[in-house]
């Protein structure tokens, strides 16, 4: 106990100083308590190879956190194993804020449910979500072969010879697959599920005539709907995000919204302050035109979530496509 100031840790006090005074005599720093977070350069994982849209986004919001931050954030690309190389990766990372995921939350909800035992990570336990800064509107497009103009059309095709129409996926388990068996069972149609691998075979093979309709993405469809080479009948989307386009509940599918969700996790466990401090950063960035306009320009719809927000957004993800993959029995390749 020190006398004067009724603490006994007077003497840490008294050894603190003496080692400062000492490192200060040999030309080091010292500090009595830990660096403000971050201290260091913070690594932002994406798992997916450069050059695609989940990458485009990590690098423009990558970029204003550095700022934001003050310290460097570096964009590293895991890919492998649909993505959950990378998520994984995070997942098992020290939870100390400098190791962040950059996700398509979508696709890796899906993959927690259809691969429990090897995906290396669960969306409701391993991560602490920090934000939801985007997400990429589906698209439900027909090819030349198919003559009808609507939604509607479609569906009464469809309904005319049960498992006589098919659809192309990018793969199976991939939300362009899940996306099309919640349609199936919300428009009450059979439709025979034609997988490959990724989006531009399947669409290929839809332009080519080998499949009849695809549920998939915006970036992915856009530049062939606007060329003219596929039709859009819908959106997957509450508004309208191609003006001459209707939304599935205005073509006469109510309630048919999908779309693939992207934004930052930290591994579980990532104190709260932390979580609060990217949180107010990316509030802020994605606040900004030109981090709109960026994913915008991607096909993306800039968002921004609390962190609360999100990990609501996450678990509503994951209880829905565990119901489509139930009912629909999808297992695996």
């Amino acid at each position: 106990m020190n006398p004067r100031t009724g603490s006994r840790f007077g003497h840490i006090s008294r050894r603190s100083a003496m080692l400062a005074g000492a490192l200060t005599l040999l030309g080091m720093p010292f500090t009595s308590h830990a660096g403000e977070y971050p201290d260091k350069p913070v690594k932002l994982v994406v798992p997916y190879t450069p050059g695609g849209a989940t990458d485009v986004i990590a690098r423009v919001i990558g970029q204003k956190l550095s700022v934001s931050l003050g310290q460097p954030v570096v964009v590293e690309n895991k890919a492998g194993a649909a993505g959950n190389l990378g998520a994984a990766y995070v997942a098992k990372e020290k939870p100390d804020g400098y190791t962040l995921l950059l996700g398509a939350l979508t696709s890796h909800s899906i993959n927690s449910v259809l691969l429990p035992s090897s995906a290396g990570f669960t969306m409701v336990k391993s991560f602490a979500p920090v934000a939801v800064v985007g997400r990429v509107p589906l698209v439900v497009a027909v090819g030349p072969s198919f003559k009808g103009k609507t939604l509607a059309e479609f569906i009464s095709a469809a309904k005319a010879k049960p498992g006589g129409m098919n659809y192309g996926s990018s793969g199976n388990g991939s939300p362009q697959h899940l996306a099309a068996e919640l349609f199936k069972r919300q428009a009450g149609v059979d439709l025979v599920h034609v997988p490959y691998k990724g989006s531009s075979p399947a669409l290929n093979d839809l332009m080519g005539g080998q499949v009849d309709v695809v549920f998939d993405t915006l970036p992915a469809t856009q530049s062939f709907i606007k060329g003219g080479r596929l039709r859009a009948l819908a959106t997957a989307t509450p508004q309208r995000v191609l003006p001459e386009v209707p939304t599935a509940s205005e073509a006469g599918l109510s309630g048919f919204e999908v779309s693939s969700m992207f934004g930052v996790l930290a591994p579980a466990g990532t104190p709260a302050p932390i979580i609060n401090k990217l949180s107010a950063a990316l509030k802020d960035i994605m606040a900004q035109q030109e981090v709109k306009t960026a994913l915008t320009n991607q096909g993306a719809m800039p968002v921004y979530t609390t962190p609360d927000q999100a990990r609501s957004q996450i678990n509503d993800e994951v209880a829905r496509w565990a119901k489509v993959i139930k009912e629909s029995d999808i297992k695996a390749d």
